[in-house]
């Protein structure tokens, strides 16, 4: 009898490939950062284990993105929002952390209260001293938001460009809210001069491994929930919403259910990504909310090819990697390369990277069978 490993029972033999290197990355990329020496030709500087972190943090937050849009059709161009307020939760804490330690040495306010005189800490940043209070944010604040916007927008039955519209107003919306100084979470500057995290300095090699390993690892899991869901009952239930939503509701399914699922699921998944990203990077503030974020990150998902789970990691990968060796060998004409991908793929890629390979496998098998015997 064939025993399936467990993993097939979620994805193709290409996806399970897939996740089990990821795994092997996750451990190795560390490793050979802390192990090997300098001077050997293995070893990976921190720079580029910082890097490759965050790389794995915007491909957590393409992943999201593909499992409303590849699978149920949901387009949403403010995604970002939900990958800063994550971000801001776990800044929360880790501004919490520095205590005597910032420029004014004041044990309970951040550096920007004082020097704005706030008299005191407001009430919603109780408890952010507090790692597992800070994680529950990272979760609770993208998804609450994920549930009452979907709530309303969903029973509007709102779908389509119109859809889209809104969420792009409505990270906009919270890019002016944070600019300001009343906010109470660093304004334009927002939160930086971070110390430690659970009491390990981020500046530390070995932190910035954990780091790392834990982003790879928290897309790995993400990556094994989202097959799970997509390749059930209810995954083709989205999926059918995505390709005739009139006939799923004239069948009787809550369509609005369905969606309002899926999407705080996307939300908490975004969350978590920003949660990862802030740490790695040392800064969080309201241009994470930029709503060409949002749209960038919806490109990583159309250049890996949508509706595929790997493709929108892969997608991140390569848009991130090209944008960050086209900023430094072409500075001036890096936008212009990039735009230039993007149309690229739009004609001649409709399904992506990943879709390529399996046009390229599926002519192959085509010739294959024309071969006379």
């Amino acid at each position: 009898m064939k025993v399936a490993f467990p993993l097939t029972r979620i994805f193709d033999r290409s996806s399970t490939v897939f996740v089990l290197l990821l795994a092997t990355s996750a451990i190795a990329v560390p490793l050979l950062n802390l192990l090997v020496p300098a001077a050997s030709p293995f070893h990976i500087s921190s720079y580029l284990v910082a890097l490759f972190g965050k790389y794995l943090c915007y491909a957590i937050l393409a992943l999201s993105i593909d499992l409303i849009w590849g699978y149920c059709g949901i387009l949403s161009l403010g995604h970002g929002a939900f990958f800063a307020l994550g971000g801001y939760a776990m800044g929360m804490y880790m501004m919490r952390q520095i205590g005597t330690r910032g420029v004014y040495a004041n044990p309970i306010l951040p550096d920007f209260m004082v020097f704005l005189n706030w008299p005191e800490l407001p009430v919603y940043w109780y408890g952010f001293q507090y790692f597992a209070y800070a994680l529950l944010m990272v979760i609770l604040v993208p998804g609450v938001l994920a549930f009452v916007f979907g709530w309303f927008a969903f029973r509007s039955r709102v779908t389509g460009v119109y859809l889209s519209i809104i969420t792009q107003a409505m990270t906009f919306a919270l890019l002016l809210a944070f600019f300001r100084n009343d906010m109470g979470l660093g304004g334009n500057n927002g939160m930086t001069d971070f110390k430690d995290i659970l009491g390990f300095s981020v500046q530390a090699d070995g932190t910035r491994a954990v780091l790392c390993f834990a982003s790879a690892l928290a897309l790995a899991i993400f990556l094994v929930i989202s097959g799970a869901v997509v390749g059930s009952r209810f995954g083709k239930a989205l999926t059918a919403v995505r390709d005739a939503e009139s006939r799923m509701r004239f069948l009787g399914y809550r369509v609005e259910g369905y969606k309002l699922f899926v999407f705080v699921l996307s939300a908490a998944m975004a969350g978590v990504a920003g949660a990862l990203y802030v740490p790695q990077v040392g800064i969080i503030n309201p241009s994470e909310f930029s709503p060409g974020n949002s749209i960038e990150a919806v490109l990583w998902v159309a250049v890996g090819g949508r509706g595929t789970l790997i493709g929108p990691v892969i997608g991140a990968f390569i848009v991130n990697f090209g944008k960050t060796w086209l900023t430094g060998a072409l500075p001036e004409v890096w936008l212009f390369a990039l735009g230039a991908m993007f149309i690229a793929v739009t004609l001649f890629l409709p399904r992506g990277v990943v879709g390529l390979w399996s046009q390229i496998r599926t002519r192959g098998a085509t010739r294959k069978a024309r071969v006379p015997a």
